[in-house]
């Protein structure tokens, strides 16, 4: 199965700090077993990069880059970054609010790539929330 994580989910993957990150890593070794393949998209890697340095998670965008990096280098779960050519008009019916907008996308994407949306938000109708 392939899973497109989500901003929130690849940062919590991350450092050990983040509020998130034993939710996050439990997850990841529930689907190693299975054969799985992670996947990030444009819009999930630069949100990435512009999350951990504006919260300080990283110094800087290069050191954000190298922790992406160092992530998907070092998975036992291949990384896959998928193309993203959707526009606003594959938005699903849920996503009516500008706060609403990156979850929809993503998870049209996700089933563009024929994946799931893998994600600690609730409400994103047909995503997969992390236990």
């Amino acid at each position: 199965m392939k899973h497109l994580l989500d901003i929130n989910t690849l940062i919590a993957l991350g450092p050990t700090s983040h509020a998130h990150h034993t939710r996050a890593t439990a997850w990841y070794r529930s689907v190693s077993a299975n054969g799985a393949t992670l996947c990030t998209s444009a819009i999930t890697e630069l949100g990435f990069v512009r999350v951990s340095v504006q919260t300080g998670l990283q110094t800087d965008v290069p050191a954000a880059r190298r922790a992406l990096a160092a992530i998907k280098s070092s998975s036992v779960i291949p990384f896959l970054l998928i193309e993203d050519a959707l526009g606003v008009d594959k938005l699903p019916a849920f996503a009516k609010t500008p706060r609403k907008l990156t979850d929809g996308h993503l998870l049209e994407l996700a089933r563009t790539h024929h994946a799931q949306s893998a994600t600690l938000d609730k409400g994103i109708p047909g995503a997969v929330l992390l236990p």
